[in-house]
């Protein structure tokens, strides 16, 4: 018979005695202290990092300064590339090419051009992406603010937040991209900040390094092709310049095109929005742009009203660059039918790219506006292409673009009794 107390042996087999119950009770109890201590930390910490990472998520759709360092880093990695010298050495060889092309065109359109020459210079691929970001920031500000709401609601949390913040980087890698793919390929532009409440006067930037890159892929020589080109974007400081109403008319439509779509887009921040995009995209091909498969028929109707406009500035400047141009450049039909065949000559990936960025419906507004104006110049002369800029009532519509025989009607034969609204 074992000597063990009853104590002991209920001891041995696993018993407690009180007052070891009560160290355990104690301990049960301080985790679940500990436990409330760590969940209100968390809690907090998450509510905390939740307002953070909404107030980041609102700042916008794409974060500009990182947009433009991707462009910069792809158009600095380009073939072609020059440095600061090359630059510098070219600027006045444009300033010659001016000092022709003002004058000139001036004459050939009975029109002052004050001020431009002044107003124009050579600019890196860097340049261009440093003067468009502000433009491209412009614009998506005007749509953002409804898509951000819808997004990123008061009190979105942690999650959403964190999701919009993803979607911005990936945004802004995506526009950075394409503004590097644009930027190895733009050659001139007339700078005007159509979106801006400012007035400030245009200018004239030449890219020479994808100027220079054309000429050659071209077999052009380049100082005539140079010429070429300031005479294009000079032809669209004549448009915006002498009718100073065509400013602020064009920005009006734009801002309410922009207002419109903002709101559509936004409505459908929930339905779908993302497989509206892809679909858009893959029908583009099928007639009109992907753009277009976004909007209601109202929208599409102000869209294609605004790309008449737009293919009339773009086609009459292609129009006077050649008939403008035989007196200033050599072999300028030669020249011409190069670049023009170029246009229609893209790889798979250009195209793509094309497409995405838009410049392909810029492309097809240089054809149809440069063969519009040609039947106007045909059928009317120097008289009919004045009539064009006389006010907003003369601008062509979508349907007068595709037929021009149609505003000729409306606007040139019934001149003696008025230019009949287009609506």
């Amino acid at each position: 018979m074992s000597g063990r107390s009853e104590g002991q042996r209920r001891e041995s087999q696993g018993g407690h005695r009180p007052q070891d119950r009560g160290r355990h009770g104690w301990r049960r109890a301080s985790f679940l202290q500990v436990g409330f201590v760590v969940g209100a930390a968390v809690g907090a910490a998450a509510t905390v990092l939740g307002r953070r990472a909404e107030r980041s998520a609102r700042r916008g759709l794409i974060d500009w300064d990182s947009a433009e360092q991707i462009a910069v880093g792809r158009v600095n990695r380009a073939p072609g590339t020059l440095d600061e010298m090359d630059l510098a050495r070219s600027a006045p060889v444009y300033a010659a090419a001016m000092a022709e092309v003002v004058p000139a065109l001036a004459k050939a359109l009975e029109t002052d051009l004050p001020g431009i020459v002044e107003r124009s210079g050579v600019v890196s691929r860097a340049e261009w992406v440093h003067a468009n970001i502000s433009t491209f920031a412009r614009l998506i500000g005007k749509i953002e603010g409804d898509l951000l709401t819808q997004a990123v609601p008061p009190g979105a949390g942690l999650i959403k937040s964190t999701m919009a913040i993803a979607n911005r980087k990936i945004t802004t890698r995506q526009f950075g991209y394409l503004l590097g793919f644009m930027g190895q390929h733009v050659l001139g532009q007339y700078d005007l900040a159509l979106v801006s409440a400012e007035s400030e006067p245009g200018r004239l930037m030449f890219v020479d390094e994808n100027i220079r890159r054309t000429a050659t892929a071209l077999a052009v020589p380049l100082n005539p092709f140079r010429t070429w080109i300031a005479l294009h974007e000079t032809t669209h400081a004549f448009e915006f310049e002498a009718h100073p109403w065509l400013r602020p008319y064009l920005s009006e439509r734009i801002e309410h095109q922009i207002s419109s779509l903002s709101s559509g887009l936004a409505g459908s921040a929930n339905n779908d929005l993302a497989g509206r995009l892809g679909r858009a995209l893959r029908g583009a091909g099928s007639g009109g742009t992907w753009m277009e498969g976004l909007m209601s028929p109202e929208q599409r109707r102000e869209f294609r009203e605004i790309q008449a406009i737009m293919s009339l500035i773009e086609g009459f400047g292609d129009y006077v660059m050649d008939e403008a141009g035989r007196d200033l450049v050599p072999n300028v039909e030669v020249i011409s039918a190069r670049f023009h065949a170029r246009r229609e000559q893209r790889t798979g990936v250009e195209r793509a790219m094309m497409r995405i960025t838009g410049m392909d419906m810029k492309m097809e507004q240089y054809r149809k506006g440069e063969e519009f104006t040609r039947a106007v110049a045909e059928a009317s002369g120097t008289a009919g292409l004045r009539m064009l800029w006389q006010g907003p009532e003369y601008l062509p519509t979508p349907e007068e673009i595709e037929v021009p025989s149609r505003w000729i009607d409306r606007v040139v034969r019934g001149a003696s009794a008025g230019p009949q609204s287009a609506a």
